[in-house]
């Protein structure tokens, strides 16, 4: 690759701030079921075709794949590629809940070197680069000191929908008793990419999402690592591509978060 990080970082900040403005300005018209419980709106489609066109023009040599229709023509055979989620949170978008993002990883080798979130109704977006840290805003971000469990505010993912909900939910349900009983409180945002932007902004003190779809979850893995966050599956082991599920936490926190999750069956 022959572009620097800071080149890619700004090619991946302006992407997702095209995305972002989109989000701002229009409305849903057409939700389309995926699958149970499962959507997507015309909005999505817009920005993801208006990202595509912008990527395709402007890293020619990178690939890309959307959520939504799949991978690009550019650079099909690339070992780079871009990552888009148009908008995670489309609930949250359809229902008017500002809880929504338009977010993008660059990732080489499965691993996510470049990432990129635009908040548009927050006013807040994130970025990081590989060993350059991450930043909200221009602001250089930290996790929280939290050390204590008891103090800390963990972020869940969303029930699951769609076939095999049922036994996916039972994990989920036991997740949230577990942590009930444990942590001082449980939020559940119904976006990951924004429990891992407060992660990493300190807001938060962890987040769990039993999933591992790298196009929801790259960006706010970088964003939260380059932060200072320990990234894990819930059973301990160091979070990859592979992993079945992701954990991210302040370092306070990561060994009783762990340990709680062990505790965790199916997870």
């Amino acid at each position: 690759m022959k572009r620097s990080y800071a080149q890619l970082t700004e090619i991946a900040q302006k992407a997702v701030r095209i995305g972002g403005d989109v989000m701002k300005h229009a409305r849903p018209t057409t939700v389309t079921e995926k699958s149970d419980r499962d959507s997507y709106t015309d909005v999505d489609l817009r920005i993801e075709q208006e990202v595509r066109e912008y990527l395709a023009e402007a890293t020619p040599e990178i690939g890309f794949i959307g959520e939504e229709q799949g991978r690009g023509g550019q650079a099909a055979q690339s070992a780079y590629v871009w990552l888009l989620d148009p908008i995670d949170g489309t609930a949250n978008f359809v229902h008017g809940i500002p809880l929504c993002a338009t977010q993008i990883a660059l990732v080489h080798e499965g691993k996510p070197l470049v990432a990129a979130m635009s908040f548009p109704y927050l006013e807040a977006d994130y970025w990081a680069s590989q060993g350059h840290g991450a930043f909200m805003n221009g602001k250089k971000l930290a996790v929280s000191d939290t050390a204590r469990l008891d103090k800390a505010i963990i972020a869940i993912g969303d029930y699951a929908t769609g076939p095999e909900s049922g036994d996916k939910n039972k994990v989920r349900l036991e997740l949230t008793r577990l942590l009930a009983e444990q942590a001082e409180r449980v939020r559940m945002f119904g976006s990951a990419a924004h429990d891992f932007a407060w992660l990493a902004e300190g807001r938060i003190d962890a987040a769990i999402v039993l999933s591992n779809d790298l196009v929801d979850i790259f960006p706010g893995v970088l964003i939260a690592q380059e932060a200072g966050a320990s990234l894990r599956d819930a059973l301990g082991n160091d979070h990859t591509a592979n992993s079945s599920s992701t954990v991210g936490a302040c370092p306070g926190i990561s060994e009783q978060l762990a340990e709680l999750l062990r505790g965790l069956k199916s997870a």
